[in-house]
């Protein structure tokens, strides 16, 4: 039962009145006190009919039939028919372990217990959570040894936490302060080098931007001396080449440590990670730890959407990197907007675009370092921001804009947002429908308040928001920030979809590099000065773009022979010298590997 979804005063309880557990003499729905006055499903008597789920109007209820031997793996659960973990990854020193899985199935809850900032109740929210319980639960396993040290001080934990903006309206002072109160390894400078702070080393913390923050806090995490590091998110806001500086820095600077980390960008869990739990499960509902995977077999089965070890499928359809059924679609016609020789200018900051075309029906994805003008770029196509010299054509064409920072815009419900934007965006025969707001959760969310949404689900609306828009240039500033692996797919299908449908041009900025494997047509490659001037290329074909920028950041893809999904070969292996000999930096062809 989702309590913020529900709203019996405006039901009259329907879902206790057509209960028909309870018209039998037994309870399975009541309104109880401990739940503020609203309805609470007894699971003991419930018999999963699915009356109450169909007939209440908010979709406040979920029930999810669990197969009874999970029910010896509860871990923790966040109150009266709240959310259940079951089971518990078990961190290897040595190893660095990744969390895969949907938002809301629990990856930070994991997180939190393995910090122990979170005792597990294991599932009786009636009683007081207890340390010892939880070792005699575990006793004889392998988890018990690190409980147990977790629980006797015989471990010091460091934790990355996932939300940055919080930590940068909280910390004060100038970043090099901050890192010498930090550091307690005497490793600075090789941090410093590693991270590449040296532009942000002397500012004020308060100043800045999102990337800088998130390289603050993986630095400062890194500093001190511990025996478990843990880390949520980690790539959030970095460009390419920052997230792969970032893996390599975590990966010299935790050698012998126990290391856990979440993250959605599919090309750093498997550069960073050696083995991977999906968690899987029913969002806000319960989620489940799979059995540990090598990161490869892992990611693989993920996309797969099936899990032969527990013989579980948890998905309905594989991740496509081809998307093989839209290419019926594909009716890529005659070049429709266009742009000379153009020169930006904001402040000290000069921006070089060359010129180049974009035709119906293409999705042109743009590439480059943070702070190079990728941003400035889309906004003066989108004519926020006027070139000194040069120009787009033809004006006067309809334009979609997700900008990159998302923030409440709307004063009302999400039902009404949505209404507002497209006709029939909220109709249940249309498409858009059932591809777009449902397979993004956003038909539960309908009655919400816009200004009270998490970052995802903002996301998530804003990004169906500017779909709904019927338009002939859409574009896409940084769309999988905030978004889950199984989500950014489903965004960016959407995107390639109606691109086709309505054949129009649509830009995306985005540093998840499979991301753009999987639906950008042609790539605009930035490159310059970060903060000082940048040059955008014009539309390149993929595979010579994705070419240029690997070779700019010294990194060679691979193709992974079952799933076809773009992989990063390690630095100074066979393959990687192979291509580089070549000039084959990102290979298109499947080469078999032996792991």
């Amino acid at each position: 039962m989702d309590y913020d979804l529900c709203k019996p005063s405006k039901c009259h309880i329907e879902c206790v009145n057509f209960c028909p557990v309870n018209r039998s003499g037994t309870i399975a729905i009541e309104i109880s006190d401990k739940a503020k006055g609203k309805p609470v499903i007894y699971e003991e008597t419930c018999i999963g009919c699915g009356i109450c789920v169909r007939k209440c109007p908010f979709e406040a209820i979920s029930i999810v039939n669990v197969p009874d031997q999970y029910e010896r793996e509860v871990l923790h659960r966040h109150g009266v028919n709240g959310f259940k973990l079951y089971g518990i990854p078990t961190p290897k020193r040595g190893k660095i372990l990744g969390l895969i899985g949907k938002n809301g199935s629990g990856k930070t809850t994991i997180l939190r217990i393995l910090s122990g900032e979170i005792v597990p109740n294991l599932g009786e929210v009636e009683h007081e959570a207890s340390r010892d319980k939880v070792l005699s639960k575990f006793k004889g396993r392998e988890i018990y040894d690190y409980f147990n040290q977790l629980y006797f001080k015989k471990l010091k934990v460091v934790h990355k936490i996932q939300y940055i903006e919080l930590v940068g309206r909280v910390l004060k002072g100038r970043v090099s302060e901050l890192m010498k109160r930090a550091d307690e390894r005497g490793r600075l400078d090789e941090l410093k080098s590693m991270l590449g702070m040296e532009t942000f080393w002397e500012k004020e913390v308060s100043t800045l931007s999102g990337g800088e923050l998130q390289k603050l806090l993986i630095a400062a995490a890194l500093a001190k001396e511990a025996d478990v590091y843990v880390f949520d998110e980690p790539s959030s806001y970095l460009d390419v080449r920052e997230r792969l500086n970032m893996a390599l820095a975590i990966r010299e600077m935790t050698k012998d440590k126990f290391v856990v980390v979440v993250e959605h960008d599919l090309i750093v869990l498997d550069y960073l990670t050696d083995l991977v739990h999906i968690i899987y499960g029913e969002p806000a509902v319960y989620g489940k730890v799979s059995r540990p995977y090598a990161t490869r077999v892992g990611i693989n089965y993920l996309i797969e959407g099936y899990l032969p070890a527990e013989n579980m499928k948890i998905r309905d359809q594989r991740i496509q990197f081809n998307l093989r059924e839209l290419d019926q679609l594909q009716q890529k016609g005659q070049p429709m907007l266009f742009w000379t020789n153009m020169n930006v200018e904001l402040g000290d900051f000069v921006l070089a675009v060359n010129e180049g075309n974009a035709g119906r029906g293409e999705v042109i994805g743009i590439l480059g370092p943070n702070g190079i003008g990728k941003t400035t770029f889309v906004r003066t196509i989108v004519g926020e921001v006027k070139p000194s010299s040069g120009m787009v054509y033809p004006e006067g064409l309809r334009l979609s804009y997700k900008p990159q920072r998302i923030a409440p815009i709307y004063h009302g419900k999400v039902k009404d947002f949505l209404s507002s934007v497209g006709q029939d965006v909220l109709s249940s025969s249309s498409w858009f429908y059932e591809e777009v707001i449902r397979k993004l959760n956003l038909h539960r969310l309908i009655e919400s308040e816009v200004s009270t949404l998490s970052g995802g689900e903002l996301q998530k609306l804003l990004i169906a928001a500017a779909l709904a828009k019927e338009a002939d240039v859409y574009v896409f500033d940084e769309p999988s920030s905030y978004l889950d692996v199984e989500e950014r797919y489903v965004v960016a299908k959407a995107i390639k979809r109606v691109t086709l449908e309505r054949r129009s041009v649509t830009f995306v900025v985005e540093h998840d590099l499979a991301l753009h494997d999987y639906i950008s047509d042609s790539l605009i490659v930035f490159d310059g000065r970060p903060g000082r001037n940048g040059s955008a290329s014009p539309p390149l074909p993929r595979r010579e773009g994705m070419n240029l920028f690997l070779k700019k950041v010294n990194v060679t893809f691979r193709r992974d022979p079952d799933t076809g999904r773009p992989r990063v070969n390690k630095p100074g292996s066979y393959l990687d010298r192979m291509q580089k000999e070549k000039g084959q930096y990102y290979f298109t062809e499947i080469v078999r590997e032996t792991e």
